[in-house]
């Protein structure tokens, strides 16, 4: 057997150039690169070992470990999983930074490999900088952490132990039913050992998407199910866009005349415009699917985890007899809702069932509801795109039972600004790149982009909202221009967000990888004061204001920030916008500039879309001194009485 003696670390980097996945007969690099933040933990180990020989492994740097593990997963996302960036980080405040994202990659299926360094397994020189010492189990480190949010998990303690761990960790990356979050814990003392690895570790190794066919038997539920049904819907899931069963879904719908709901993961993958896709489904949704979704008597998840938003808290499908078919290659996920289960490849199955179905006189019978649905939408988006502050008289689409006159006064007289979210998201809609790409992630922004947002080219809608991560956005924004350089990114992303985390925005400039961040800027982490508001409470914390030295509470006068100079700053061409004139110019500025941009928006505070025939379970004081709560809370057991159980 021939050798070659390595350090792990080389060892490592050299497994990781060598693998490939296979999709449909083509072949394609798994891991494109690296992002590093070095510290002591891992310089000499893993940063030498990319220093001495890094193939064809792209490194790039990061400013925070968090946010170069989200550009990761975003250039993930963006490949839809076909290729992925690796992260390393230092032992201790560095790995901890990464959990967060892996718990984010963890919950959207999304591929992420995780390379912390990690505690010295001599334990010789411990307690070693950045250790934390748990003195009931001295085998504990930060990494430990990672077990809770990873799909894999593995410390290296022995040189030999790194081959079964990668073959492993490339197992489930690979694997669309297990993907996720990956973390090999690297102790910076064995990244340096030697060791004499067989050759054929090093092989290139093609790793097949394997399309999981369906059995006869989950065809024939799945055929007698939906043949004793008449008005049936599809949710277009993740995991149907990264089965790329867009074509086969379609072709299904078309079929049968079957109306297409769309998750926030599953929306780009078929045009807005398409006379079936009736938009985004559930508390999110939009008017025209949850206008439907009640009436159908047969729900098909399509590669759909079921999330509360896409169900409304499992409240929406209404119809006394409706039944579920869930088509997933996650076991886990096709059980939900009790379901009739084909666990098998989406586009596999959908073509499988379609040729099953085209034997019948299978037919539906929505009839002229889904036209009807889809004029209604067209209607609804145009009127919300048109919505302008009319002054003291405007009631926004949220009406709440607080005086909002003083808020809007204020606001405008600081700001100078008195444009509505919808309105200027209308705009950017009709005047950004048809094949530009659109990234977020939390707050109000992914509600009314879901409601409203019209997709018109494949795969420009990329919204992470499996674990809504505020941070996101901006970095995301870097990994999905990585993934897609010929195409326009921008981030939309709301001032709370922005603070929260934006360090690759200075990665974007270093690489010359232009992105635009389109930041609205309400003064507020307005979607959750929505929901305090909405509930009987007050404005409670959730305005970005300065403490009142008088009732020492956050209720003074509200804070400014100049988030242009902050772009400024770090080398971005940034613009102030306060009005449509101004984010015109902005717009087709931006579009013309080669550095990443920063559009700074003042946004009237309140002014999001209300939900469309949606309910949203949350939990509510069951005792309260405000008549405003309690009764809140009598709405909310009432509805979960017509929600389903499990």
């Amino acid at each position: 057997m021939k050798t070659t003696k390595q350090t792990v670390a080389q060892a490592l980097v050299r497994f990781l150039d060598n693998q490939y996945l296979e999709v449909d007969g083509q072949e394609i690099k798994f891991i494109k690169g690296i992002f590093a933040i070095f510290g002591h933990g891992n310089v000499l180990g893993l940063g030498q070992a990319l220093e001495q020989n890094s193939g064809d492994l792209r490194i790039h740097q990061g400013r925070n470990e968090q946010g170069m593990a989200h550009a990761a997963i975003g250039f993930a996302k963006q490949s839809l999983r076909q290729q992925i960036f690796a992260c390393t980080s230092s032992v201790g405040p560095g790995a901890a930074n990464m959990i967060t994202a892996a718990a984010t990659a963890t919950a959207n299926h999304i591929p992420l490999l995780l390379l912390p360094g990690d505690t010295y397994a001599t334990r010789q020189p411990d307690p070693v900088l950045q250790q934390v010492e748990q003195p009931h189990n001295l085998t504990i480190s930060t990494n430990d952490a990672f077990q809770a949010v990873s799909k894999y998990w593995d410390r290296i303690s022995r040189p030999e132990q790194l081959m079964t761990a990668c073959i492993n960790a490339i197992r489930v990356l690979t694997d669309p039913a297990q993907t996720g979050a990956v973390t090999l814990a690297l102790p910076q003392d064995v990244q340096g050992e030697a060791y004499d690895y067989p050759d054929y570790f090093f092989s290139k190794r093609v790793h097949r998407l394997e399309r999981q066919p369906p059995t006869d038997a989950m065809l024939s539920d799945a055929k007698k199910l939906l043949t004793s049904k008449k008005r049936p819907i599809i949710i277009f899931g993740g995991g149907a866009k990264y089965s790329l069963a867009t074509a086969a879904i379609l072709q299904f719908a078309e079929q049968f005349d079957i109306p297409i709901a769309e998750t926030q993961a599953g929306k780009g993958a078929i045009l807005s415009e398409h006379p079936l896709n009736v938009g985004g489904i559930g508390e999110t949704g939009c008017i025209a699917a949850n206008q439907l979704a009640p009436k159908a008597d047969l729900v098909i998840g399509i590669g759909t985890r079921y999330t509360d938003f896409t169900t409304a808290s499992k409240w929406i499908f209404q119809d006394p007899d409706v039944d579920y078919l869930n088509i997933n290659i996650n076991r886990f996920d096709a059980f939900k809702l009790d379901g009739v289960q084909i666990i098998a490849d989406a586009k596999t199955a959908v073509e499988s069932l379609l040729s099953v179905l085209a034997k019948t006189s299978y037919s539906t019978s929505w009839g002229s509801q889904i036209q009807q649905a889809k004029e209604d939408l067209d209607a609804e988006r145009e009127r919300v795109y048109q919505i302008e502050f009319t002054g003291d008289n405007f009631i926004p689409e949220i009406d709440d039972h607080l005086p909002r006159d003083q808020v809007y006064r204020e606001f405008k007289q600081l700001t100078g600004s008195v444009l509505t979210q919808s309105q200027v998201l209308g705009f950017v809609n009709n005047n950004i790149e048809e094949d530009a790409v659109i990234v977020g992630a939390s707050g109000s922004l992914p509600g009314d982009l879901q409601r409203i947002w019209k997709t018109r080219s494949y795969n420009s809608y990329h919204m992470e909202y499996g674990y809504s991560c505020m941070g996101y956005e901006v970095n995301a924004a870097l990994g999905a221009k990585l993934a897609n350089p010929q195409r326009e990114v921008y981030s939309l992303v709301g001032d709370g967000s922005f603070m929260m985390l934006h360090s690759e925005l200075v990665s974007s400039i270093q690489e010359n990888q232009k992105i635009n961040i389109i930041l609205f800027d309400n003064i507020a982490h307005g979607c959750i004061n929505n929901l305090q508001i909405g509930n009987g409470m007050n404005s409670f914390f959730t305005e970005f204001r300065f403490r009142d030295s008088k009732n020492n509470q956050l209720d003074g006068k509200l804070i400014p920030v100049d988030y242009a100079k902050i772009a400024e700053g770090y080398g971005c061409k940034a613009y102030r916008v306060t009005n449509i004139d101004e984010l015109k110019h902005a717009l087709a500025d931006a579009q013309m500039q080669t550095v990443s941009t920063l559009i700074d928006i003042k946004i009237l505070p309140k002014t999001m879309l209300h939900g469309y025939l949606n309910w949203w379970r949350v939990g509510l004081a069951e005792q309260s001194d405000k008549p405003e709560i309690r009764a809140a809370s009598q709405r909310l057991k009432a509805t979960i009485s017509k929600a389903r159980q499990y």
